[in-house]
């Protein structure tokens, strides 16, 4: 299983930290860092500032909203920045949800996420391909465009810019059984967003069609704490948790929440999100099960961790992203990796 960092994205501001702990991630044999998006910072730039300075660490999008921008500009973005970086990149993507699709990016949340999912696959897979212009009868991403308001001028393309990798790595954030299923179809990897390295077989059907070399990673926050300080130690966890099952998404489509109820937690969702909603956010945390916050994360002290770590390593993960901000806990997991 090999490691990965997860920096997210950013908060209020630029986090002055992420350089230095991609460049000690990198000596440490981390084999990928990863960047995000979500209606702040965006994915690639900060991925392209890392790009800049390190050498050998593969650049991940965990993941790139697929809303943000249409298959091409993507396609276009991935290219660029995977030749700047002498072919380091991973495509991450993700649907996001209606919320934040018609929210933020002012665009109508697709009711086939996934035809659409497929068919921005495809275009991004054309592009890189360059074999031909790129072209597609597709409902979503039709190209060329010929909807309302076209002018019937436009004509396929073909990217002036030749990709170093035609086989680009493309892996998909997909929470729902059908959607994980597909992604072992038109995709590289699957980046599952909640991983409990106790409960595989709640995916073993979804991936049991998964090609040789499919990628599975997900991400986990680490934290090294005292064996008495448990609790506190789950608490970060149990905050990112009720912000994305309260916060992300409408109470009544929320996918993250139903990713939680699917792993056995329906009516704890439930109530964190009434609580979220209802402003009550410090209850919200609260009502995050421990054993739940504790099964997709790493947190304890040093033998613990160890112990937990090879769970994970038990399993189809293939790549493990870590979620820290700490030096030493990414030295930590180098050290328990490999032993």
């Amino acid at each position: 299983m090999r490691l990965g960092l997860a920096l997210g994205y950013w908060g209020r501001r630029p986090d002055p930290r992420h350089v230095e702990l991609a460049r000690h991630a990198e000596r440490l044999g981390y084999h990928s860092v990863w960047t995000a998006e979500s209606w702040g910072s965006d994915a690639f730039t900060p991925l392209t500032w890392i790009a800049a300075h390190t050498r050998r660490i593969r650049l991940g999008t965990a993941v790139a909203q697929m809303a943000a921008r249409s298959p091409a500009a993507t396609a276009m973005h991935a290219l660029t920045l995977d030749h700047l970086s002498g072919g380091r990149l991973l495509l991450g993507l993700g649907l996001s949800g209606p919320q934040v699709v018609e929210g933020w990016y002012g665009r109508p949340f697709p009711d086939s996420p996934l035809t659409a999912t497929r068919e921005y696959v495809e275009v991004v897979r054309q592009v890189l391909r360059r074999d031909a212009p790129v072209a597609l009868d597709g409902r979503y991403h039709p190209l060329p465009y010929p909807g309302p308001g076209a002018t019937g001028l436009g004509k396929p393309l073909r990217s002036v810019t030749h990709p170093l990798r035609p086989d680009l790595p493309v892996l998909l954030g997909a929470e729902g059984p059908r959607n994980i299923a597909q992604t072992t179809r038109v995709a590289d990897g699957w980046l599952p967003l909640y991983w409990s390295p106790t409960r595989t077989g709640l995916h073993a059907e979804a991936l049991a069609e998964a090609p040789k070399g499919f990628l599975v990673a997900p991400m986990a926050q680490v934290r090294v704490c005292p064996a008495g300080e448990l609790a506190e130690g789950l608490r970060p966890v149990k905050a990112m948790l009720a912000f994305y099952i309260g916060g992300m998404g409408h109470a009544t489509r929320n996918f993250h929440a139903a990713l939680m109820g699917r792993m056995g937690y329906a009516e704890e969702a439930r109530r964190i999100q009434r609580l979220f909603l209802a402003g009550r956010r410090e209850e919200a945390v609260g009502a995050v099960p421990d054993a739940f916050a504790d099964e997709i994360s790493l947190v304890g002290p040093r033998e613990r961790i160890a112990e937990r770590l090879a769970l994970w390593r038990a399993g189809p993960v293939t790549d493990l992203l870590v979620t820290t901000r700490d030096p030493d806990t990414l030295t930590l997991l180098a050290e328990l990796n490999s032993s």
